[in-house]
């Protein structure tokens, strides 16, 4: 579970080191110019905790996952190396997708900030995500929709590359009759790469996913995740810069699915429905909110549409017979 971008509505004064540039044509505001920002000490403490610490936790999912035990035999830690270095690898692409865009418009943004969460049996994959604030406004829509869908086409990239090589070495395994799985939905891509790379498994047979392929499996329904068309969210912003104060219905509209898919299918849409509902579904306006998309952004736009749909699953994770 992850957060992306969140913006804080604190239109206080610019940094004195933020450069102007000339008005753009047609619109009646400045745009921030490329202005990379210093990183005080300070800043960097919390962050790197957390780090460190989602590097511990995911590495212990890692070790569980392939049948270590680390805290009996802290050398066995190493086994969860493969799915750890995967996983962080595919977060951290996605936040600095984030970060460098931010910096290229010059919007200040923090580093990002990864939240470890609980390992097997408690937990499946050793964090919730990560996410990173962004700390000054955002001027144009065509900066806030390059923002948004930097992070989740980057880590998408990388999340790919991971399935790939995942699958090359992932084994066909003998179900046993009356064993209880943990079963992956397939979203579209998912199933394509799949049907490309992997031989299909006879009657009784399944696709045992190796680390490297769940982490990537992991990375989409990131991506999915953070398109939701909801509030601050990657899609939040991709929607708004898109629909503008009409992004609300939109917001609205998702929640309910995901009210109705909870019914249907996976539980676990309840909590995003419910977190949707306490952050609210509201987007923040830019300060111009006159000058339309440029054919590229709408472009940008529809590709990200594209994005949540071949990485979007009804039924994330359901537990088979």
């Amino acid at each position: 579970m992850e957060e992306q971008g969140q913006i804080e509505t604190d239109f206080s004064p610019s940094p004195p080191n933020l450069l102007l540039k000339g008005r753009e044509k047609g619109s009646n505001l400045p745009e921030y110019t490329r202005d990379y920002f210093t990183i005080e000490k300070s800043q960097l403490v919390v962050p790197l905790i957390l780090f460190f610490l989602t590097c511990l936790t995911t590495l212990l999912t890692g070790s569980y996952q392939e049948g270590g035990d680390p805290f009996s035999h802290p050398s066995e830690l190493v086994r969860g190396i493969p799915f750890a270095f995967t996983l962080m690898l595919i977060l951290f692409v996605h936040e600095m997708g984030h970060y460098i865009t931010s910096q290229v418009y010059g919007v200040k943004t923090s580093l990002p900030y990864f939240i470890p969460g609980p390992w097997p049996p408690y937990g499946l994959i050793g964090t919730f995500g990560a996410f990173i604030k962004i700390r000054s406004p955002i001027l144009q829509k065509k900066a806030l929709l390059d923002i948004g869908a930097a992070g989740p086409f980057a880590g998408f990239g990388v999340a790919i590359v991971a399935i790939c090589v995942g699958l090359y070495s992932s084994k066909i395994v003998r179900v046993d009759e009356g064993s209880s799985l943990l079963q992956l939905g397939d979203p579209l891509i998912f199933s394509l790469l799949t049907h490309l790379m992997a031989k299909a498994p006879a009657e009784g047979f399944d696709l045992a996913l190796n680390s490297i392929a769940f982490a990537g499996w992991i990375g989409l329904f990131v991506t999915s995740l953070n398109l939701l068309p909801i509030g601050q969210l990657d899609g939040g912003h991709i929607a708004y810069a898109l629909l503008g104060k009409k992004q609300r219905f939109l917001s609205i509209a998702m929640v309910i699915v995901l009210i109705i898919l909870g019914r249907m299918g996976w539980e676990g849409w309840y909590i995003w429905a419910a977190m949707a509902a306490i952050l609210g579904v509201r987007h923040p306006p830019t300060f111009d909110e006159e000058t339309p998309l440029d054919f590229k952004h709408r472009l940008l736009g529809i590709a990200s549409v594209i994005l949540f749909i071949i990485t979007f699953m009804p039924v994330p994770i359901r537990i088979g017979h």
